[in-house]
């Protein structure tokens, strides 16, 4: 189709064969921009930058350039179309330098949010020499004569200019609503589809939740009768369930494992949403084992049996703004397929949600704004790491004072968190279940065990746990994981009651073998289950023994959760040994030596207090954090990430996507893995969905696909496996792992054998 005179193009035809129209684009991104910041007071800043972000398009070398590639089919020069809008509004903040740094959202906004130092030298630059801007808007405004007012667009009234972290978080929302409306208005030009059904309101779905946890109540007590631990959960339940009426603002939901808080913290935040007008839920949990646990609990309790799904699992860690090893870029679809949380009802990991908040690409920020107006519930929250603390805090603070969340903060070992800097002043929080404590003393089902010398050692534990049958044992990695499920299988190839759980095992594998594990305890036949510390969080076990390598306090009692979970043996009967071995592993990260040494005080052989003591866990995070957290929120001497929250204040956006990077360098790198055991109807549909990653336009829905085949592994491993032909690039920072994967352990680590 050729293009009339006088008219910009923004795209080129889609399927049908009709360009995609300057003004179209720009009006529609504009559009979809300003309603999505509408909810925090920044839609005018929104809309403004969304119909701008494309200037560059409208020079004459731009356009002839595209139109050359599709008449030819050859790739044409095209200069790059991000300066022109930048350089407009940088122009146009006049006395307003706050507006000067958003001019990063164009410039950023196929590439990634730069450093403010950088922007600022390349603004002047572009300011100096202006005839690239001058002919694009001078072109622009003969289809869009709204391109000649200069006026500045107007920043919500709630911001503070001298707040850096305010400026700053108001950075990424804007530069999210304004990527999303750009990919949704681009998407919609090239893959159009039928219109979305209007998603169903928070009402509508806590009524669901409340009559379909109701019928699940009933079918339990009819097939395994009602326990006094059901009588328990179901008046924290409702508890709940009032509290939901509170303004909006953080919540605490402190209950003892095993008191159903997947269950009780769904229900508070759909019924909190549904009074207080609230967009949607957001579950954001340490692992992806759990979300694939909560995940499933949720959809049989929201999705309908007909139609869309209302839950959307998210816990997808490939960059799809990464370069593809085999081009020099992204692929083409790649700012078309990353996930933006357009969903009711999201589950996701604490990774994802941290990389939401604090990453730089296009792919990570453009679900942000969708957290805005919405209950945002951080399951396992002690499992925050430290490091880290201080820019989390203050970024959740943000999202609460200023874009219309309410935070919930769900755990049985409730950190104190309002003792560190960003919370110590003027952010109050609400318990949900008002007075806890009697819950725990109600709820101590286990007996701690503590065991030290040069005896205790990893083959010790083994032998003294298979003595028992059925017993769980927790150690601090995989390496130990491995040691201790060859010690029980003694040479042999397998024991089907011997198992082993780690994230070396892809989300299809994990979930086996907790299936299995479930069936055997249940059956009461012999279980051995070796774990790495994923286990501590979610995870619906019942052990009758349990052994945890020595950690953190928190981590001990988690582990402890997962014996007599339902309360049918006698405290004295169930024990559970902290152990400390001679050759295990040990946690090496500061906060676990802060944390280990406030622990020593409180916890142990001949101490007080047990990991389920409440006020010696308060008296323990206090004196943990006071260890390493600085004086002030920028202080350059703390531990608890300071100097993150400084580089925030400087608008350093790459600099604190790199630091803020949750996951330790041990387990960095996810990598598909289509099992050898395996079914072929599973390994066809899997091996379906690589190939569309590598030759097709892929869709969140693609890589959802493949998340029953994801496992990690350290970067280290990948690179090396990469060279001997054990993995291959798949596209972006996605790989496919074709090296050895054993039945019953996963990618095993090098070091070991077989």
């Amino acid at each position: 189709m050729p293009v009339p005179p006088g008219r910009l193009v923004a795209h080129s035809p889609g399927h049908r064969g009709t360009w995609h129209w300057y003004e179209d684009h720009a009006r529609g991104t504009a559009e979809r921009a300003r309603e999505f910041a509408r909810i925090w007071g920044g839609g005018e800043l929104a809309c403004r930058l969304g119909r701008d972000h494309d200037l560059g398009k409208c020079t004459c070398v731009w356009q002839d350039g595209l139109i050359e590639e599709n008449v030819s089919g050859t790739k044409a020069y095209r200069p790059p179309h991000k300066d022109a809008g930048a350089a407009l509004l940088a122009r146009i903040a006049g006395d307003q330098p706050v507006l000067t740094p958003f001019a990063g959202v164009i410039e950023g906004h196929h590439t990634g949010l730069s450093a403010w130092a950088d922007l600022r030298v390349r603004l002047k630059a572009l300011m100096a020499d202006p005839a690239e801007v001058d002919e694009a808007v001078s072109r622009a405004a003969r289809v869009m004569p709204e391109m000649l007012d200069r006026t500045a667009p107007a920043l919500p009234a709630w911001l503070d200019p001298r707040d850096a972290a305010s400026v700053e978080m108001l950075v990424r929302m804007t530069f999210s609503a304004v990527v999303d409306a750009d990919r949704l208005d681009t998407a919609a030009h090239f893959r159009p589809t039928a219109p979305r059904g209007a998603d169903p309101s928070m009402a509508e779905l806590s009524e669901r939740y409340e009559t379909r946890r109701r019928d699940s109540l009933a079918k339990r007590r009819r097939d395994r009768g009602e326990s006094w631990l059901d009588a328990l959960r179901e008046k924290a339940y409702q508890e709940a369930i009032e509290s939901a009426a509170g303004a909006q603002g953080v919540y605490r939901l402190h209950l003892p494992t095993g008191m159903g808080k997947t269950f009780t913290g769904g229900g508070f935040a759909l019924r909190h949403a549904a009074l207080r007008g609230l967009r949607r839920v957001i579950v954001a949990v340490p692992y992806i084992s759990i979300t694939d646990q909560n995940a499933k609990v949720y959809r049989d309790l929201l999705d309908p049996e007909h139609g869309a799904p209302v839950v959307l699992e998210h816990h997808s860690a490939v960059d799809f703004d990464a370069t593809d090893r085999r081009h020099s870029g992204p692929k083409p679809w790649a700012k078309l397929a990353a996930e933006n949380w357009d969903a009711p009802f999201i589950v996701t990991t604490t990774v994802r949600l941290i990389e939401t908040m604090f990453g730089n690409s296009p792919s990570a920020v453009r679900r942000l704004h969708r957290v805005a107006g919405s209950v945002l519930v951080l399951d396992e929250v002690q499992s925050l790491p430290d490091d880290l603390l201080t820019p989390i805090l203050s970024g959740l603070r943000e999202l609460v004072q200023h874009y219309g969340v309410t935070l919930v903060l769900s755990s049985a070992t409730q950190p104190e968190l309002a003792a560190l800097n960003p919370w110590r002043n003027g952010l109050p929080q609400r318990d949900i279940v008002a007075d806890p404590a009697p819950l725990f003393e109600k709820l101590r089902r286990v007996t701690y065990d503590w065991r030290t010398g040069p005896d205790v050692t990893l083959g010790s534990i083994a032998a003294e746990a298979a003595a028992h049958g059925r017993a769980l044992v927790v150690v601090n990695g995989t390496k130990d994981a491995v040691a201790v499920h060859r010690a029980w299988l003694g040479g042999e190839e397998e024991d089907p009651g011997v198992l082993h759980l780690s994230t070396r095992m892809t989300g299809g594998h994990r979930k086996e073998v907790i299936g299995t594990t479930k069936e055997r305890l249940a059956s009461g036949l012999p279980t051995l289950l070796v774990s790495t510390s994923l286990i501590e969080a979610g995870v619906d076990l019942d052990f009758p023994r349990g052994f945890r390598a020595r950690s953190l306090p928190e981590s001990e009692q988690q582990a402890a959760g997962r014996v007599n979970r339902e309360g049918n043996a006698a405290a004295e009967d169930s024990l559970m040994t902290v152990f400390e071995p001679t050759d295990g592993l040990r946690p090496h990260a500061i906060h676990n030596r802060c944390g280990i040494a406030a622990a020593s005080r409180r916890f142990g052989d001949g101490r007080l207090a047990d990991p389920d003591d409440l006020d010696a866990l308060r008296s323990y995070y206090r004196h943990r954090y006071r260890l390493q957290a600085g004086s002030s929120a920028t202080d350059p001497d703390g531990a608890t990430g300071e100097v993150i929250e400084a580089l925030r204040e400087k608008l350093d956006f790459p600099e604190v996507a790199r630091r803020m990077r949750m996951i330790d360098n041990e387990y960095s790198v996810a990598v598909v893995v289509i099992r050898p055991h395996l079914a072929e109807n599973d390994r066809r549909t899997a091996r379906e969905a690589v190939e569309v990653f590598r030759t097709g336009v892929p869709t969140p829905d693609t890589f959802r696909a493949l998340g029953d085949h994801m496992a990690s592994i350290p970067r280290k491993e990948l690179e090396a496996a990469l060279l001997t032909g054990h993995a291959r690039g798949i596209a972006g920072d996605l790989y496919e792992w074709t090296g050895p994967y054993h039945p019953q352990r996963g990618i095993e680590p090098p070091s070991q054998d077989g």
